[in-house]
């Protein structure tokens, strides 16, 4: 999954997605701490514009590439 988001809130919520299907800030065993549902995605990371990206497109600069992975299918509750 790859998304562009142009906007600090927009940019919040993407990260907010990919972190709680990425398990990073999915509910935890309160004993063990281990995560109470499977990670369906991994974090790939961002990419912000360069230097000379901005310099040749000023309204680059407010744009991030946030990418993540499907690291298996999701099984829906029973």
């Amino acid at each position: 999954m790859a998304v562009i988001s142009f906007h600090s809130i927009e940019d919040r919520m993407v990260k907010q997605f990919v972190a709680l299907h990425s398990g990073k800030s999915s509910e935890r065993h309160p004993i063990t701490g281990v995560p109470l549902a499977a990670a369906t995605l991994r974090d790939c990371g961002r990419v912000l514009p360069g230097d000379a990206e901005i310099h040749a497109n000023p309204r680059a600069r407010s744009a991030v590439l946030r990418v993540a992975e499907r690291t298996r299918a999701a099984v829906a509750p029973r």
